[in-house]
């Protein structure tokens, strides 16, 4: 009967189309990461804002090239900064929801240390995707 055959049609292209917007929601290109600059000498912690790196792919799991990110970082505050004697961690995910709860966490443990944070605003410092010859 023809009003059945109407009804599954119409189910299915709910169904079609719903489930095409999530696929595309939940397919990210890109990697998200943020760094923390600290230093033993120093009571100021250092971090970026979250950052979206288009063109990485995680790897299983693990970031390529990660030390060279942390380089970025650490030229940034030696040089643009002159602070000297920071080691920096770079965090990352393709997930921005958990990188955010990571970062929360990482910037409580400093503020509990009783360590003043201060934000390197976007406009200061961006990572960029390390070259092949980096």
């Amino acid at each position: 009967d023809m009003r059945s055959f109407r009804y599954t049609l119409m189910a299915l292209m709910v169904l079609l189309v719903c489930s095409s917007f999530t696929m595309k929601g939940k397919k990210t290109e890109g990697v998200y990461l943020f760094g923390v600059a600290a230093s033993f000498n120093d009571t100021v912690v250092y971090f970026t804002p979250i950052q979206h790196v288009d063109s990485v792919k995680l790897e299983k799991g693990f970031l390529p090239k990660r030390p060279q990110y942390a380089y970025q970082l650490k030229n940034q505050i030696e040089y643009s900064m002159n602070k000297s004697d920071f080691t920096c961690m770079i965090y990352f995910s393709d997930n921005k929801a958990k990188l955010e709860k990571e970062a929360a966490k990482v910037k409580g443990k400093y503020v509990k240390s009783k360590l003043h944070l201060e934000e390197i605003p976007a406009e200061a410092f961006t990572f960029r995707k390390p070259t092949d010859e980096e």
